[in-house]
């Protein structure tokens, strides 16, 4: 059993760690705040780009002249997996729930004899892909010293997709991220960027002219999309990572009061044990005299 200098030396040590867990959480709910606020405002956008991108898809269809990044090459041999995690940890679920929907779609494609190759974004989903599938990583993109993800983040992830594609390193590419919510729901996603793959969109009554022509259009627009979709996931992510690491916190700042009370109830029933005895002994010695 534990004296009282241990419990006291204890005690305190959680009002330290309990001090901490509430600055981490305070400082993720402001920083949520401005990443929910750039999520949503980035969605009106990405739904609209959609929109279009289906509307060209749909007219253009799967003809042998339709660009490359809608038609795909023929084949899904090989796949690429985009992983995309944060960079801290300190935030539940949130990277090892995107972890493990990469890890199940892995093993997946393995099972059926395809070739699967990842590219991690994001030390956290790195570290813990690498132990099982250390010799399928690709490459890693480190964000770690970007204060704010921006458009040209993107834009580089996406530069680096579509060069290995072009090159012909793989056949289909998919992302991992994470869908923001709310604080307490955060959707692991996947989601396949090449062959583009859009939503079909019902837009009855409205007819569009396209020049030069559709496959040219498709053509340029077709790179951004992979560009806006990495963008889109990208700031998910960042309201995702904050909302969770503001829940984590918070459970573990309410975990460390609780254990603050038990160790305080177990230190005052500890020293009224101590003085009792104290207080026997001395009855105990003034009787015997």
């Amino acid at each position: 059993m534990p004296n009282l200098s241990d419990l006291k030396n204890r005690i305190a040590s959680v009002k330290s760690t309990r001090k901490i867990t509430k600055a981490m959480q305070m400082v993720a709910s402001a920083k949520l705040r401005r990443a929910q606020d750039a999520a949503q405002a980035g969605r009106p956008y990405a739904e609209r780009f959609n929109a279009v991108m289906a509307g060209l898809a749909a007219s253009v269809g799967a003809s042998e002249g339709g660009p490359k990044l809608l038609t795909g090459t023929g084949s899904d041999q090989t796949q690429l997996l985009v992983v995309m995690t944060a960079e801290r940890g300190l935030c539940g679920g949130f990277n090892s729930n995107i972890v493990k929907l990469a890890r199940i779609a892995a093993k997946q494609l393995l099972a059926e004899g395809k070739t699967v190759k990842i590219l991690t974004v994001g030390k956290k989903g790195r570290e813990s892909l690498k132990r099982e599938f250390g010799a399928l990583l690709v490459d890693h993109v480190d964000l770690s010293d970007v204060k704010r993800v921006g458009y040209d983040n993107a834009s580089a992830i996406a530069q680096n997709v579509l060069h290995r594609f072009d090159a012909g390193e793989f056949d289909v590419a998919k992302i991992f991220y994470s869908e923001f919510g709310s604080v307490v729901n955060q959707i692991p996603t996947e989601l396949q960027v090449i062959p583009a793959k859009f939503e079909a969109v019902t837009d009855e009554g409205t007819v569009y002219d396209y020049e030069p022509s559709e496959e040219g259009i498709l053509a340029d627009l077709l790179p951004r999309s992979v560009a806006t979709q990495i963008f889109t996931a990208l700031l998910e992510n960042a309201a995702s990572e904050q909302g969770a690491r503001m829940s984590a916190m918070d459970n573990a700042t309410r975990n460390a009061g609780e254990m603050i009370d038990k160790l305080t109830i177990q230190y005052n029933r500890s020293r009224q044990a101590k003085i009792t005895n104290e207080l026997i002994e001395i009855i105990s010695g003034a009787e015997a005299l």
